[in-house]
């Protein structure tokens, strides 16, 4: 469950970039095994070879169809060209710096991981604290709600196994299914995954954006047990849904004619103050309306709880194959926060690029015996050391065992598969 953390930015100030992004691709940023991510084990041929980055450098210049052969080359480019923000495309038919001499209608986008982008400004028409970019500890509940949800879902509906969470940097978060299955999904069955996993409908002028028909959906049911957990603390104390006459209405506007004419209602939100009392007594009038209904199911309460806590899924960001998304590890230039990965047992991902550059400065007791041990080393292997070293001495650590776990499970995965590949075809 995700702490209390201040999500402020009142202390970044974007004009360090130019001195602290040199300092983090030099010696925090951790290569080796971002290497290791997007190279999948090896077992396609130039997989990491022929993948798109994309940066945006200072003064917000966008370049496209970079490509790297090597982890070296990728250690050497970056902290030349010093990207503010570092995307991440396809896996393409040819390399990304090469698509302008490839044959015109051959550079194809053939595979990708299958991505969840939620963003924190789609909740804005249910969320009272913050709006647009801001995000506080209160609103950040819905990131939480969204990372349970789907993470049982793509788990165990659809068979997904390697799902990557990162924090986007500024106000959501990001979801990487890296599973060999996901990467090869066609646009199609993408977009077939993120309707399923989509309940909230409708745009600004829709009023009611989730709609349930009876029987209700097995997935829809495991969703509510999650939204059910955080409901009242999230909408009905934090956001004060039921606190004022324009929230109530908000509320009240989901409800069907024939259950606000019930006198009960009008005498409920006149005369009791307590919100958690109102929403118990809203949840005993739908009780109360179902029983007398021929119609079947009403789930106008459960309705409710979905559209003020559902995930809102960018479902054009799931369908594309060649769709670009904020890479893990990248820095956000409006916040000076860095994109981690996410430990679904702690949810607090803040991290702030000044913070990290400055915990690299303080200096340390055994460093002596390590610059003894480097000078007997060659020089890559001198940087790679001095790279984890650094990293381990500043609050990235933690983050970046994250992603090691994340590796390594794929890692054991993939040996798995090829032990039984060779065991089918006896080949001992």
């Amino acid at each position: 469950i995700i702490n209390t953390v201040q999500l402020s930015t009142s202390d970044y100030d974007p004009a360090c970039l130019p001195d602290l992004l040199p300092i983090y691709y030099r010696r925090l940023f951790p290569f080796s095994q971002y290497y290791r991510w997007l190279r999948y084990g090896g077992v396609s041929k130039n997989y990491f070879q022929n993948r798109e980055f994309s940066f945006t450098l200072k003064y917000d210049i966008y370049v496209r169809y970079q490509s790297f052969t090597t982890q070296n080359e990728l250690e050497k480019e970056m902290p030349k060209m010093v990207p503010y923000k570092i995307d991440i495309g396809a896996v393409y038919s040819h390399r990304p710096s090469q698509h302008n001499v490839v044959k015109s209608g051959t550079f194809q986008a053939l595979e990708k991981e299958l991505v969840f982008d939620i963003d924190m400004t789609d909740y804005d028409d249910v969320r009272r604290c913050c709006s647009a970019a801001d995000i506080c500890s209160k609103c950040w509940t819905l990131m939480t709600i969204a990372i349970r949800i789907l993470d049982r879902a793509l788990r165990e509906d659809f068979g997904f196994h390697h799902l990557l969470w990162v924090y986007s940097g500024r106000r959501g978060v990001h979801c990487w299914v890296c599973d060999d299955a996901a990467r090869k999904l066609s646009v199609a069955a993408r977009a077939a995954v993120a309707e399923y996993l989509s309940l909230v409908k409708g745009g600004e002028e829709t009023v009611r954006k989730v709609v349930l028909s009876d029987p209700i959906h097995p997935f829809i049911n495991h969703s509510l047990s999650v939204v059910e957990r955080y409901f009242q603390q999230y909408a009905i104390v934090d956001q004060d849904i039921l606190g004022s006459k324009e929230s109530v209405d908000k509320v009240l506007a989901l409800l069907p004619e024939d259950i606000l004419s019930f006198p009960d209602l009008a005498v409920s939100y006149k005369d009791e103050k307590d919100p958690m009392k109102q929403w118990d007594r809203l949840c005993d009038l739908v009780e109360r309306k179902k029983s007398n209904s021929r119609k079947g199911g009403q789930y106008f309460d459960k309705e409710i709880m979905l559209q003020y806590c559902y995930p809102r899924l960018d479902v054009n960001v799931s369908k594309g194959v060649n769709h670009l998304l904020k890479s893990p590890f990248s820095v956000h230039p409006k916040t000076g926060r860095i994109s981690v990965p996410i430990d679904l047992k702690e949810l607090n991902t803040l991290i702030l690029l000044s913070l990290i550059c400055e915990e690299l400065e303080r200096p340390r007791a055994d460093e002596a015996e390590e610059d003894d041990m480097k000078d007997q080393e060659n020089e890559q292997e001198a940087g790679e050391r001095r790279r984890i070293r650094d990293y381990k001495r500043t609050s990235l650590a933690k983050y970046v065992k994250v992603f090691d776990r994340f590796l390594e499970a794929m890692a054991r995965s993939r040996k798995g598969e090829m032990l039984k590949k060779s065991d089918l075809q006896k080949d001992f």
